[in-house]
């Protein structure tokens, strides 16, 4: 192979030292790609400098990319190289490409982090009884998954007819590629949703470089491939340009019941220097680090010889998104005061120092607590978690605070044990109207309205507060099987919600479907939600009391 393999060998070296499967893994999925494209005689293959550029496509890639491509067609690996390079090119991006696939899920349950692909395949490398090649992305485990969340309620003996024959169905995969942007994801969906597509697999990645590669495969559109394309290429930039547009706006926002009215995000971050709240940077005492997050990090520290934890702003990559969080967050927290929400001690709103001050919470997350643990949390202690986190979210609701972003991460306790909401991050005061449109927080907790940009309203954290209590009945982390984005296609389009274990209390299954309702009107309050907790918790003593009778008279 002359100098291209001298030159991939010389990489290949630098990565030997870290002996770890993955990176294995990517090597051997090159390889193989790489082996196969020389194979099919591809012309582009036996150019000089190929192997390069090859090598060049996966690392500017995640790493999931190389372990979950379907090596059977590493021609789709040409496609992928060719349209990131378009989208590179103003002239030429958004690039798009749509193709018909045949779908068979395998039921072997891998879970697509194997080298070779997973789907069934004849000896050409194709799907058996298959008209269409395979699509580009092997995860049958998690198309396998989507299904059961969709046909939970066939139980007759024709179900997995049904499935079989709807799998073989062809599909198409459309995949784009363009400068990536906040929203943009987001917005590609529902487009796809808007022009009457059901997506049944999604993979999103984004390169170094800052450049998207989202694949989808969907169903649901009749006519034809170049169409579909053409309709693709005409709406995604403006899709796009909304994208820059939510870079540039906050979420619509206004004044609530509670007079709290948050600052829209052209306005600076205040620097008001009699702001009782402002805090002496030079008073600030930093100890050590105890978490790391995207727009900075959180310490340990003292102020005035008390114990708090001190969330600092990377200043030196501050953008209006970064501004507009840190200024939304001080603003909520230094108007709210409740036991079971972090309290706010003050901030530091003159660069280079940005900085938000709460108490320390020495107790950590629930999250940390939960997956420290062995065994299955027990029910008593899940229900005094609960609890304080409805008591918490009903004293933020009636004052108009949405938080956004309700999860077990995002739950700190104290010496006491007493859990407080906190991360107030992407928390909004509710606009008038009494609805927003915005998408924020974490997939795997979103409800289905704000996933899709639909009007949606407080019963948004209600739905996020149900999955939160299945994280603590079950020390698991929500739809683990599934990135986040194949979750939140699962939760708008599937109706898939976490499973319930089958040993759960039947009243908390009754409130976990209540809370995780599609329709947000048929949620509980948080109120509610209290009063029903402490119901379970004494039909539990009445219970365990009844089964101790019971023990001694026989």
């Amino acid at each position: 192979m002359g100098d291209d393999s001298q030159s991939f060998s010389s990489r290949q070296s630098e990565w030997s030292p870290l002996h770890t499967r993955k990176r294995r893994q990517k090597i051997e999925v090159f390889n193989e790609v790489l082996h196969r494209l020389r194979e099919l005689v591809i012309e582009e293959a036996s150019e000089l400098g190929f192997e390069d550029q090859l090598w060049a496509h996966f690392n500017t890639l995640p790493l999931r990319y190389a372990l979950d491509v379907n090596t059977e067609r590493a021609e789709d690996v040409l496609v992928h190289k060719r349209l990131l390079s378009m989208a590179r090119d103003p002239l030429t991006r958004p690039a798009v490409d749509v193709r018909l696939v045949q779908v068979r899920p395998t039921c072997d349950g891998n879970s697509g982090n194997t080298v070779h692909s997973s789907f069934s395949k004849g000896g050409n490398g194709l799907p058996l009884d298959s008209i269409h090649p395979p699509p580009a992305f092997g995860a049958s485990a998690n198309f396998e998954l989507a299904y059961e969340g969709n046909e939970s309620d066939a139980q007759d003996e024709n179900s997995s007819v049904s499935r079989k024959s709807f799998s073989l169905r062809p599909m198409h995969e459309i995949t784009i590629s363009t400068k990536d942007k906040t929203k943009l994801l987001s917005g590609l969906t529902c487009l796809m949703s808007e022009i009457g597509l059901n997506i049944q697999e999604a993979h999103a990645f984004c390169t170094v470089d800052g450049y998207s590669l989202d694949v989808f495969v969907v169903h649901g559109w009749e006519e034809g491939i170049d169409r579909l394309r053409a309709t693709l290429v005409k709406e995604i930039p403006y899709i796009e340009k909304q994208s820059v547009k939510q870079e540039l706006l906050s979420p619509a926002i206004g004044l609530g019941k509670s007079g709290f009215n948050i600052p829209s995000c052209h306005v600076e971050i205040p620097i008001d220097g009699n702001d009782v709240w402002e805090i002496d940077a030079n008073l600030l005492e930093f100890e050590y680090k105890i978490a790391t997050g995207s727009n900075g990090d959180t310490y340990k520290g003292l102020f005035r010889s008390q114990d708090v934890a001190i969330k600092c702003f990377k200043t030196d990559s501050l953008n209006k998104d970064m501004q507009r969080e840190f200024a939304q967050e001080v603003y909520i927290l230094r108007k709210v005061r409740h036991k079971n929400v972090v309290q706010f001690i003050g901030s530091c709103t003159r660069p280079p120092l940005l900085c938000i001050i709460t108490e320390f919470m020495s107790g950590g997350s629930v999250y940390d607590a939960l997956h420290k643990q062995k065994g299955v949390p027990k029910l008593p202690a899940t229900l005094k978690v609960a609890t304080d986190v409805t008591r918490g979210m009903s004293y933020l609701h009636q004052n108009n605070i949405i938080h956004r972003d309700l999860k077990a991460a995002n739950l700190l306790m104290d010496d006491n044990k007493v859990v407080k909401i906190a991360d107030f991050g992407v928390a909004r005061v509710l606009v008038q109207s009494g609805v927003m449109t915005a998408e924020t927080g974490t997939y795997r907790w979103m409800a289905p309205e704000v996933i899709e940009h639909k009007l949606y309203n407080h019963k948004a954290d209600v739905f996020s507060f149900g999955v939160m209590l299945w994280e603590l009945l079950t020390g698991k982390v929500p739809y683990a099987q599934l990135t986040p984005l194949q979750a939140a296609v699962g939760v708008v389009q599937k109706g898939l919600r976490p499973t319930i274990p089958s040993h759960t209390h039947p009243l908390m299954v009754e409130l976990l479907e209540r809370c995780w309702q599609q329709d947000p009107s048929l949620r509980p309050e948080f109120s509610e939600i209290t009063e029903i907790l402490q119901c379970i918790g004494k039909k539990i003593v009445e219970e365990e009391r009844a089964s101790k009778k019971r023990s001694l008279e026989e």
